[in-house]
């Protein structure tokens, strides 16, 4: 089954026909307009030739749908209705979905969800502790992210190592623009650092990562700063752009190598971060046999696996500094010897979606 996987972003549409869990043809539109704009569509869809089945990936199943469901008029409307749990990618994703409608109505499509790999946390690990009755009404709790690319990288990491996921534990790290960790335990989620919202947990490339609340309240009373200036720091101008100037590492690792006390600090609170949740990741798996690399910066930033090493070497994590330097996907950079094996794992929603197609279609 050739399934043409679409992923429209907050701005960008990137499409891939995928042929056997391998990629034959992908594209990335930087600046789409919306289902309006089918332009690009038709030609990629052009160029595919045959095509099977559509897979669209969503960022939020909300509440009600906890693995991938086949598209209808329904779902659409649901996507809609809880577009406020993520307000830059669900509506951008039901553009997708009619926009492929409007081109290709034949083809049937499935709706693979980021935060469906996380439905299954403990409830020690998903409960928040607010008032029962809140939880309940509003059916709060951590959902997730970025969970198509982490059930990937995990299920890819064990087939580099040649070991059984079932028998692992093992922590993933997604570092791109945005960036999450999770703990899997036997090819489960147990464990992950976002949250109610994308926001929560690392440091990421504008968004700041988890924040003391009171200190969010402290910056709304007395009109200090607005509830709408507040949400755009949060999710646009915090992070490592809040920090140095900048949401892209390579300008970080620039800067600090050239004596920027500004993205010195930025990068150190990146890495601090990111070392302190894998070490709780590490503690909610019931510790760990392999820690997973993955995304644009866990892909491409040797400098940030070498330091998150260093940071992590009291739990068995060291990393062969040769390999690590020539490190690219999919690789195994590990020391001899090491306790804990580090593997590099190119991302690839594109697969996890097209197999999650065929398996709901076949």
């Amino acid at each position: 089954m050739r399934v043409l996987v679409v992923n429209a972003g907050s701005s960008s549409l990137k499409l891939a026909v995928v042929d056997h869990e391998r990629t034959v043809l992908a594209t990335t539109v930087e600046a789409w307009e919306g289902e309006e704009h089918l332009e690009p569509l038709r030609e990629f869809i052009a160029e595919a030739g045959t095509v099977d089945a559509v897979g669209h990936r969503v960022v939020h199943g909300g509440p009600r749908h906890t693995e991938s469901v086949v598209v209808d008029d329904e779902l659409l409307d649901y996507l809609l209705a809880i577009a406020e749990l993520a307000p830059l990618h669900n509506p951008r994703a039901v553009a997708g979905i009619r926009a492929v409608r409007a081109l290709r109505a034949d083809l049937p499509e499935v709706a693979c969800f980021d935060t469906s790999f996380h439905t299954d946390l403990p409830p020690a690990a998903h409960t928040y502790a607010l008032p029962r009755e809140w939880n309940e009404r509003w059916q709060l709790r951590r959902y997730g992210f970025h969970g198509l690319s982490h059930a990937y990288a995990v299920r890819r990491a064990a087939e580099i190592l040649d070991r059984e996921l079932a028998d692992l534990r093992v922590v993933s790290c997604h570092l791109g623009a945005g960036a999450s960790v999770t703990a899997v335990l036997g090819g489960r989620s147990v464990d992950t650092s976002m949250g109610f919202t994308p926001v929560e947990g690392l440091v990421m490339a504008t968004r700041s990562g988890s924040v003391d609340p009171g200190l969010l309240l402290w910056l709304l009373a007395e009109g200090r700063v607005s509830r709408e200036e507040l949400g755009e720091v949060l999710e646009h101008r915090a992070g490592l752009r809040g920090l140095s100037g900048t949401d892209d590492l390579r300008e970080v690792l620039h800067g600090r190598a050239a004596g920027d006390k500004d993205a010195a600090l930025a990068f150190d609170v990146f890495v601090h971060r990111l070392c302190r949740e894998i070490g709780g990741m590490a503690a909610s798996a019931g510790g760990i046999d392999v820690l997973v690399m993955t995304g644009g910066i866990g892909e491409n930033s040797a400098e940030v696996r070498a330091a998150a090493a260093d940071g992590l070497g009291w739990l068995g994590v060291a990393l062969d500094d040769q390999a690590n330097a020539a490190g690219r996907p999919d690789t195994d950079v590990s020391a001899d010897g090491a306790r804990v094996r580090t593997v590099v794992v190119a991302a690839s929603e594109e697969s996890e979606i097209a197999r999650e197609t065929r398996r709901l279609l076949t």
